[in-house]
Order: structure tokens, then sequence, then C-alpha cells
């Protein structure tokens, strides 16, 4: 199993105990054995981080980050979602890691990311999920700009059929978006983060009683840009919100653009609300009414969450010639490909140092754990920050608790020259960059959680631009990130 929480602190153990008494039942004669509801099929291992070579990073959360990690032993590539226990007991996570975790070793089905094994360690927990090589849905609209029609039809069918399973077993994604629909290799979909799955009364998953989302079936979760009429207006969550989030993606597919999206969070619901919504003009008939169809403010008159159910959606004009009982054995679209950009040595960005994740100790060569330094005792100050660009070179512009959000190696350009410099957002907040040769600050942008104050602008996948009253700085990110920054930068605006 996963224990949630633990290694330190009377309240971390506690919760740890109670998790697995959980898992457990007593038999007639007084033992412990595991509950047969319960006999995991991705056990937890006594992996360390030291063995796995860690790579490029495929996703930031407010308390985990997803990186490509290849087992030394047996050369498999993971997707392994890193999570912050003392973040997790902090903010009462709890729940939600567990639930993922539980629902996750559940599922089987294709279009769903799998989860192959846990373990764990003083500072975090690492669930090693399937690695989907094609990055994420949203990076194909990106570099592609938007989708052609049958890009679309294919995707969207994928996704439908992965859903009709979800919600078959009484679940509800609710945080379907292009950024959590992953392609393989192959180029097929599949559905990842399980960390705001509800479960319905009826649920053929099985669930502990403290292991639940939420306590209220009408909380606010999910993404702003995705979130259906019915949860701004706090009504309980149903079936229907996850084919709303459908429609806004499909529309984000042809379009390069959410339905909805506007200058802040507050005038996207106000649209959302008011179903401001514009087909451009190449949009085909068929994808229209599908479209229009999975945006009705009514969640019940939504296809799929009828009556007729799947069936009514799957018969939709617009997936005319989609083959549902041979889906995945159809050609996926031609992947789009991230630049093959070729940086300086100064520009390159570190490689994991496993000695500065987890409990901080490093593995001698004969196998067993040298000591550990004073700063990697304290290591758990950046436990999770840095992990795309963990050096300790970085280490000396933190304080003392203060964690990295982001961390990039890009240019600023000015009028005459274009220099390099290691950009850094800590969660304090603070938003710096540094002269990476001579390791000395040149720049501090002043923080505001003021939009007018301070904003970013997106002009293109590697070109940002931070915009305050008296200064607007532009930077290119060679790594294809600006779209990450933004989202990080007005995470942590509206946390």
């Amino acid at each position: 199993m996963l224990a949630v929480v633990g290694g330190e602190g009377g309240g971390i153990a506690e919760m740890e105990k109670d998790f697995d008494s959980k898992l457990r039942i007593q038999n007639p004669n007084g033992g412990v054995q595991r509950s047969k509801s319960f006999a995991f099929r991705a056990p937890q291992e006594n992996f360390t981080i030291q063995d796995f070579e860690l790579g490029k990073i495929y996703g930031v959360g407010s308390y985990s980050k997803v990186v490509r990690a290849k087992k030394k032993d047996t050369g498999n590539v993971y997707a392994l979602k890193i999570m912050d226990k003392k973040f997790i007991t902090k903010e009462n996570k709890t729940s939600y890691v567990k639930l993922e975790r539980i629902v996750l070793d559940q599922l089987d089905h294709p279009g769903i990311i799998r989860l192959f094994f846990t373990f764990q360690d003083t500072f975090s927990l690492y669930m090693a999920l399937e690695s989907c090589e094609g990055g994420e849905l949203f990076d194909q609209i990106t570099w592609k700009g938007r989708l052609s029609e049958d890009e679309a039809r294919f995707y969207a069918a994928e996704v439908v059929d992965a859903l009709e399973y979800i919600h078959g077993v009484g679940l509800i994604h609710r945080d379907i978006k292009p950024e959590n629909l992953l392609v393989t290799a192959e180029g097929h979909i599949k559905i990842a983060d399980f960390g705001s799955v509800k479960t319905m009364q009826d649920s053929k998953i099985t669930v502990l009683p403290n292991a639940s989302s939420d306590d209220k079936s009408c909380t606010f979760v999910g993404t702003a840009a995705y979130v259906p009429p019915e949860v701004l207006n706090s009504s309980p969550v149903t079936f229907g919100n996850d084919l709303w989030a459908l429609g806004c993606t499909l529309y984000q597919m042809l379009s390069g653009t959410s339905p909805f999206k506007d200058a802040s969070e507050w005038l996207i619901f106000q649209r959302i609300i008011a179903r401001d919504i514009r087909f451009p003009d190449y949009f085909s008939a068929e994808a229209k009414d599908l479209i229009d169809k999975l945006l009705d403010t009514n969640p019940r008159k939504r296809p799929g969450a009828g009556p007729d159910g799947y069936a009514a959606l799957k018969m939709h004009p617009f997936f005319k010639g989609i083959d549902w009982k041979n889906l995945r054995a159809q050609i996926p679209p031609k992947l789009a490909l991230e630049s093959n950009v070729v940086e300086a040595n100064d520009g390159q960005e570190s490689p994991w140092n496993p000695s500065h994740v987890g409990d901080g100790s490093v593995r001698n060569n004969d196998g067993s754990s040298g000591a550990t330094s004073s700063s990697e005792a304290t290591a758990h100050v950046t436990r999770l920050a840095s992990i795309d660009s963990f050096d300790s070179r970085w280490q000396q512009f933190l304080d003392p608790g203060e964690s990295v959000i982001m961390i990039s190696m890009v240019k600023k350009i000015q009028k005459l020259t274009n220099k390099k410099v290691q950009l850094i957002l800590t969660d304090k907040p603070k938003l710096i960059y540094v002269d990476p040769a001579k390791l000395m600050v040149k720049g501090n942008i002043i923080w505001s959680d003021n939009p007018n104050d301070l904003s970013i602008q997106v002009l293109s996948p590697s070109h940002f631009k931070i915009c305050t009253p008296k200064k607007v700085m532009s930077f290119e990110d060679a790594k294809q990130r600006a779209w990450q920054w933004k989202k990080a930068i007005e995470g942590l605006q509206n946390r």
C-alpha cells in the first residue's frame, strides 16, 4: 500500500497508522489480515529515488511534480509522480492522495493511465505511472496551432471511450482538459490525473471511508476554463460535468484555444455563466452541433448524460466513420515533435542529482548509504523545488523554508543584447533572475497578487513577457515553457 504520510512527527505517524488500519480487518482468530477488497495490484516497493535515472519534467502541480524516470536495473521507463508529504499534510490533501492511489489501482482500461507501484521516503511519496512519450494533448494543440477535424475526431473518440468506462464504474473525473490527456508514443490518448476524482454512491470502485475527495458533492474543483456552470452555481456534481469539459476540450482542439478564455478567472466564470461562446467560421456544422450540445447549461441534456447514455454521444454525426469496437486499432494522427533545441553548455539545465531528493542520502559504489552532509540534511527545503534544474548552485538564493516553483535557463531579450539568465520563481512568492556564470542576482521583479501590477503575456510557446507598471521584460525559454511560466505565476497570484 501507499502510506500517505510518515517518517517524522507524531501527527504524521498517526495518520500513516490510521491509513494502514483502514486497509486491514481483524480475522476471527484475533490476527490481522489484508482485506481482499484492498489487495492492491500496484504494490508498495522498497525502492529509493537513487534506483532511478531521472529525466525531463512532464508536469508540475501544487504539491507534486511528474518526471520521466528510468529504473536503472530493468531499463523500464515510468512517469514518476513525486508528492511533497509536508505540503500534503499542511494543506489537508491526504484524502485526495489516498483516493487517487486507490482509484488508479482498480481502473483497467487502455484509455486510462496505469499505476505500476509506489514507494516513499522521509519527504516524498512516489507513484510510478505509465509513461506517455507523446506528452500532453495540450502540447500537440500548441505545436500545431490547432488540430484538423479528423485529428480532433480521433482524439475525442478515444476520450469518449475512456469516459464511458470511468462513468460506467461510478466515477467522475472532474478535471478533463488537454493537459490531463496524455499521448502515447504510438499516438493514443490516455486520461491522467485522478486527484480530483469523485466517487458516486453506486460506484463499482472500492474506496476507504476516509479516502474521498470531499464531503460535499458540490465542492469546486477543476480548472477554471473547463468548469461547467452548475458547479459555479454550487449544484451537485454529475457525470455531465465531464461532458461539459469534453466539449471545451474539443473546441480547443479545433480552434487552439478554450471557448471561454479571458483575461482573468472572474471573467472566464462570467462568460461560462452567460454561455458566451463564439464558433469560428471554419468549424464544420457537425462539430458546432456536438460542442453546442455538450455545452448545454442543463447537464442532463448533454450527449452521454441523458437517458440514452453514451449511445447518443457515439451516434452523433461528428463521429461518423469511427469504429467504436476497434477504436484503438485505428491509425492515430501523426504527432508533432517538440523542437530539437541545441543549447550551449552553459544554457543546458543540469540533470537531476538524486542527493538533493528524498532523504538526501547517496549510495556509495558498494551499495551502502553514505553519510549526509549538513546541506543534504536540510535538502527538504527544496526537495521538490527545482526538479528541472536541481543544482545546489541555486539553493543560495532561497531563504529557509522557501521552495522553488519554477526554474529555467532563459534568454532575457534586450534591445542590443540577449543574456542568458536563470529565472527563478519561489513560493515566498519571489521572482528573480540570476547570472548563471557569476551567480549573482541580476534582477528582482517586484511581486504582486494584483494582475494590474504583475502580469505575464505569452507570445509563443517559447516567448513571454513579464509586465510591471515600471518595466516590461521579454524572455525566451528554449524549452518552450512559456505557458508553464504563465500558469505558475498566475497560480501563485490566485492561491
